[in-house]
């Protein structure tokens, strides 16, 4: 008994020095705090979705989801057999005049447009996880470091999982970021790890915020959820629609298809371009990680000229083959009058290019 006791100590003092690490972020408080409890968006001691959105479809639960995903078998090309084929574009010396959209694998990518840079949720770590022990990224797909990253106008943040929040990553560039754009609830994690209350533009969905050189973002509503430790949605997620003076662009974070986008294509519509996430998806969980076909028809709906698909291509989450997301997607495309954009992770896509065009890297 005594021997059983002890270990019992030690776990629980291990578990508790673990769960204080700093990467799990802070929890709001304060005025924080009290402008949550404000939200239109936050009800039961949560955010909520516009729409019901269940854990897992129909037909499926926790039970069957974990022996799926655990024990079920696994397909050949679940992780790709040789490195990803990347492009080694230096960050740090850009062209000057030109409009550009750079992916860094998964969600991760820089925007430099009208001279203002944008970075979207990096993760530039081996490992898309509080720790590195799982979810490792995928030969060649973690090329970019956190001290590649130039100096930064605008880091926006669409939610707080790991996968899109990285802390060393975010913890690395501070002192290159000017301002930080996150969703309601998120600002807390950041104050934790160093930046400052002046830096953080932290808003609900609804609001439009005005940035440098007449640009503006507003926040708009995704279907997702949030958490870093055990409890969810105690921050809020969200997409965003950036708009320049030259381009006007959407972000869609992590989503599964719902009325919004519909009803922001018909509020801010039409997209010169449209980054949506399309990836790591089950038919569990639909309701909050869109299939390609849905990710087709919520290009439509959002009445968007042009597609970039991420979200795939640094980490198995799911289990479908590494490849299949961008294949699907440019197969269901075919047709309709939606174009989709491919490039290799750190391939320069010119923003002010209508003839872009990009090989299928990924067969």
């Amino acid at each position: 008994m005594i021997y059983f006791l002890a270990v019992l100590v030690v776990l629980a003092i291990s578990a508790y020095f673990i769960l204080s690490s700093e990467v799990f972020g802070g929890k709001p408080s304060g005025k924080r705090l009290e402008r949550i409890l404000q939200s239109e968006n936050y009800r039961d001691k949560q955010f909520q979705n516009q729409s019901f959105t269940p854990q897992f479809a129909e037909g499926y639960s926790m039970p069957k989801v974990m022996k799926d995903f655990f024990f079920g078998k696994k397909d050949p090309l679940l992780k790709p057999n040789k490195a990803i084929p990347i492009i080694q574009t230096d960050l740090k010396n850009l062209p000057q005049d030109k409009n550009m959209f750079i992916w860094l694998g998964h969600s991760s990518y820089f925007l430099k447009i009208d001279g203002i840079s944008f970075l979207i949720d990096p993760v530039l770590s081996k490992y898309g996880s509080p720790f590195p022990i799982f979810n490792k990224a995928f030969e060649g797909s973690d090329f970019f470091k956190p001290q590649d990253i130039p100096n930064i106008d605008y880091l926006v943040i669409t939610h707080d999982h790991y996968d899109h929040l990285d802390y060393p990553t975010v913890k690395a560039i501070r002192n290159r970021v000017d301002k930080v754009i996150v969703p309601l609830g998120v600002g807390s994690h950041f104050e934790k790890w160093g930046y400052s209350e002046n830096q953080i533009i932290e808003e609900d969905w609804g609001a439009t915020v005005q940035l440098k050189n007449n640009f503006r973002i507003s926040y708009t509503p995704a279907r997702h959820f949030s958490g870093r430790k055990f409890s969810r949605n105690n921050t809020l997620w969200t997409s965003y629609v950036l708009e320049s003076p030259s381009l006007k662009i959407f972000l869609g974070g992590d989503s599964g298809y719902d009325a919004h986008f519909k009803n922001i294509g018909e509020k801010f519509g039409p997209f010169d371009y449209a980054i949506l996430e399309n990836g790591q998806y089950n038919e569990a969980w639909k309701y909050i990680h869109a299939l390609p076909e849905d990710v087709v028809q919520a290009s439509l709906d959002i009445n968007a000229k042009n597609i970039i698909p991420v979200h795939s291509g640094k980490f198995a989450l799911a289990l479908h083959p590494w490849n299949e997301p961008l294949q699907k997607i440019t197969d269901l495309s075919k047709g309709l009058n939606i174009k989709i954009l491919t490039p290799k992770i750190g391939e320069i896509l010119d923003l002010n290019n209508s003839e872009n065009e990009f090989e299928a890297w990924w067969k």
